[in-house]
């Protein structure tokens, strides 16, 4: 018996083939996810849960907020399919505090942080309220590679205007180029804003906390709300990526952060995280990421999820 080359099969011509065919036969499964198989996703029409249950009671993603009736309601609201998807959680956790607190009425004003192409401009103003959509610089754009990725907006055409007619979209939604790093002195007296993942992608762990705190003291009235999410480190309260395209925030960043907004006088829902409910919450999603269950995701050593913070300002 011989190999491809003709040459006799030995146990050491074996060995070096395999050594040759493994970074395909690993990628393949990579790509094939055969392990999903036997995990099973459950429907939310069949295990959906009461409206009075409790809802978006913790600050990280879990499955269980997916089954409650308040969470479909969001997903029509805002305009996404509803999916196991930490993004989509990310969507309804924002919506859900910022209409709760008030905020989002007509009359009122709000602005968004690194928009891309997200609906939440469009619901908002579907409620009475006017926005202002911001996003990076265009350089700060294509350095970070967001212009190929659809997760950035160089202006209000790209926006969605879901239910509203694209001329009352326009009335009530202006954009913006905000830097995040840097925000421009024309962004006051708002009534709420938020961001959705963007915080962790400015250079460092504490670039992204100065971001929160300038984002209530520069831009909100007194009284004001901000909803801001942001990458968490599930699998370690002690190392973790502090630098770099991301980063990633353990318990202890977000409990200092807390704690130097109170001590500015600002007030700061608890911060909880949610236990795990079922099998899809322990699945690590790695790429090429699926459109469910994305839950968590595999960044660098650690496992991530989503996080989300509520900020009202008190001076």
């Amino acid at each position: 018996m011989t190999d491809f080359a003709g040459q006799p099969l030995t146990q050491e011509n074996l060995d070096s083939l395999f050594e040759a065919l493994k970074p395909r036969i690993l990628d393949f499964i990579v790509q094939q996810k055969p392990w999903l198989t036997n995990i099973f996703i459950p429907s939310p029409d069949i295990y959906r849960v009461k409206s009075d249950a409790g809802f978006m009671e913790h600050s990280t993603c879990s499955s269980r907020d997916f089954f409650h009736r308040t969470f479909s309601e969001i997903c029509k609201q805002i305009h996404v399919d509803e999916r196991f998807h930490r993004k989509i959680w990310e969507w309804v956790f924002i919506t859900h505090h910022l209409v709760a607190s008030g905020a989002v009425q007509p009359g009122k004003k709000g602005l968004v942080f690194g928009v891309g192409q997200e609906t939440l401009p469009a619901a908002f103003a579907a409620l009475g309220a006017s926005v202002t959509a911001t996003d990076a610089p265009l350089a700060i754009a294509q350095g970070a590679g967001w212009t190929s990725s659809g997760e950035f907006a160089q202006g209000l055409a790209a926006m969605p205007n879901c239910a509203l007619s694209r001329p009352e979209f326009e009335r009530l939604v202006e954009w913006r180029e905000c830097d995040m790093n840097a925000i421009a002195d024309e962004f006051i007296d708002y009534d709420f804003c938020w961001s959705s993942c963007c915080l962790e992608h400015l250079g460092g762990l504490r670039a992204g906390m100065d971001f929160i705190i300038n984002s209530v003291e520069k831009t909100l009235k007194i009284g004001g709300i901000a909803v801001h999410t942001t990458e968490f480190n599930l699998s370690s309260n002690v190392d973790t990526l502090e630098s770099g395209p991301t980063v990633l925030y353990r318990l202890r960043d977000i409990e200092d952060l807390i704690r130097e907004l109170e001590d500015r006088g600002h007030t700061v829902e608890p911060f909880r995280v949610a236990p795990d409910s079922l099998v899809i919450d322990g699945y690590v999603d790695t790429p090429p990421y699926l459109s469910s269950p994305h839950l968590k995701i595999k960044l660098g050593a650690f496992a991530s999820t989503s996080a989300g913070l509520v900020i009202r300002r008190g001076v």
